[in-house]
């Protein structure tokens, strides 16, 4: 009979415990989700910010205008206290701005390149000018 009542006892026991634990989980659960992304925040609104003022409207439209459009989702999302939306979004605009800046900087680094693989062929042009030029004048020269 003791040892019906200890186990009922102990079970008990294990329940209680595994009803505080799962109550302590939620409750601290609740808590995180309970604080709004701050530094996600800032840290979208800097790359979102970054990617407009590299040009990406102009070398990655596509790419920062969602950038754009989800960073006003978070902000949005954060001011009606929906923290865990707000973040998600918040996360994806940073990663849209920064694939913005990143295909501008190509852009750019391209455009550089061409333009100076066309001063090295102007370059080229005026030297075989130069070259004909003072092959004529010793060709006149010598006669």
């Amino acid at each position: 009979m003791k040892s019906v009542t200890a186990q009922k006892s102990l079970s008990k026991a294990c329940t209680l415990k595994l009803a505080a634990l799962a109550l302590g989980s939620s409750l601290l659960l609740a808590g995180c989700a309970g604080n709004p992304p701050t530094a996600q925040m800032a840290v979208t609104q800097s790359a979102v910010n970054e990617a407009v003022s590299s040009g990406g409207n102009q070398y990655a439209p596509i790419e920062t205008k969602s950038a754009q459009d989800k960073w006003t989702q978070a902000q949005t999302a954060l001011s009606n206290e929906k923290y865990d939306e707000a973040k998600q979004l918040a996360e994806q605009a940073e990663w849209d701005a920064r694939l913005a800046t990143r295909k501008t900087q190509a852009a750019k680094a391209e455009a550089a390149l061409k333009d100076a693989q066309n001063s090295i062929q102007q370059i080229r042009e005026e030297g075989q000018i130069n070259l004909q030029l003072q092959q004529n004048l010793q060709k006149k020269v010598q006669q």
